[in-house]
């Protein structure tokens, strides 16, 4: 069944039942990451200006057990901005640098307990008709990463992937894929210096730069929003909720995971119906590697797919691990598509969801 008929079918369903006395929505949970890892430790991110980075900066500053955060960008001009911000934090430091140039990462990850790398070249289109450039910072750049993280016998390595890796048909999610091997075979690399690689995948993230979410705000005072096709469905995540996940994943992490939130999924058009409701909507046709639909869990994945209460974790096939024993394998016909309509948004979640 087609995902629009399928919603159709599930809306003709719910008004041919008799109507009940609505109960008030339950109380959101309060999502609290375990952060006694943090205790003593120097934590350094790369790409450490971008969106994701200035997220977790923030969020890493509230916890008092930090000992150290080093802001690893090529871009001085966003970094002291950043140091502007925070002048008066004495934890925070700030490298110039370019994951390209490995002795740089290895002078950076001098001391460091904890690497998040987030630096990737990210726009799609840009990605296609740069691709040599893509390989170098995506691919190489992940590489000089992991070496100079064994090199110094960092303790954790965290990989921040995207939903886009996975059945990849674009060069940035091709480059984000072998990325996302090269940190899990790492874990086989490093033997004694005791550094786990793992993994982070999500979908589409509200608000951060370059967004759809964001491209609506700007279309807005046209009168028109522009979509690529009409059936389109994305993943959505808030940047709250991707730190929550991510801090979450570097406390579970042993290394080999690839960590998937437990995320729901919405058709594109709707997100503009619901934020731009006055607004017309033209379709422009799709762009070159763009995916109708994403996908989070490839089939071959679920044979090796955990599932948590929060989010889904994938072990290498081969792997034995003891801290998931008590958790169960998903089945093997799950699907973790974005056209599958057991993870869409409803109409009130979505409300809150985009905050209308």
């Amino acid at each position: 069944m087609q995902y629009s008929a399928a919603i159709m079918a599930s809306t003709k369903q719910r008004q041919s039942r008799p109507k009940k006395q609505e109960k008030k929505p339950a109380k959101k949970e309060k999502w609290n990451a375990p952060t006694s890892f943090l205790k003593g430790k120097t934590v350094l991110v790369t790409g450490g200006t971008g969106t994701f980075g200035r997220a977790f900066i923030k969020q890493l500053l509230t916890f008092s057990e930090v000992s150290k955060v080093i802001v690893f960008s090529r871009d001085e001009l966003k970094q002291s901005e950043l140091a502007a911000h925070y002048r008066t934090e004495p934890r925070l430091r700030f490298f110039i640098g370019d994951v390209r140039d490995a002795e740089r990462l290895k002078l950076a990850f001098d001391g460091v307990d904890i690497v998040v790398h987030a630096a990737a070249l990210k726009r799609v289109e840009s990605v296609e008709y740069n691709p040599f450039e893509a390989i170098q910072t995506n691919i190489i750049g992940s590489k000089n990463v992991i070496d100079a993280a064994l090199y110094k016998k960092v303790s954790k390595v965290l990989l921040i992937s995207s939903d886009k890796a996975v059945e990849p048909i674009n060069l940035y999610g091709a480059t984000k894929m072998v990325a996302e091997k090269l940190f899990i075979a790492a874990n086989v690399y490093a033997g004694k210096t005791g550094t786990a690689c793992s993994v982070v995948r999500y979908g589409n993230v509200v608000g951060s730069r370059g967004s759809f979410v964001e491209l609506i705000e700007r279309q807005k005072e046209t009168g028109v929003i522009t979509v690529t096709h009409h059936h389109m469905t994305r993943f959505w995540i808030r940047v709250d909720h991707v730190m929550e996940f991510v801090f979450e994943a570097l406390s579970l992490m042993q290394g080999g995971e690839t960590f998937v939130p437990k995320i729901k999924n919405m058709p594109v058009i709707d997100v503009v119906k619901l934020l731009a409701p006055s607004c017309k909507i033209q379709v422009i046709g799709m762009r070159p590697g763009e995916k109708l639909h994403e996908i989070l869990l490839t089939k071959y994945e679920t044979k090796q797919t955990y599932e948590l209460p929060r989010m889904f974790s994938i072990i290498p096939v081969g792997r034995k691990t003891t801290w998931l024993k008590d958790h169960s394998l998903v089945a093997e016909d799950f699907t973790y598509s974005s056209d599958n309509v057991q993870f869409l948004l409803s109409s009130d979640e979505a409300a809150e969801f985009f905050k209308i």
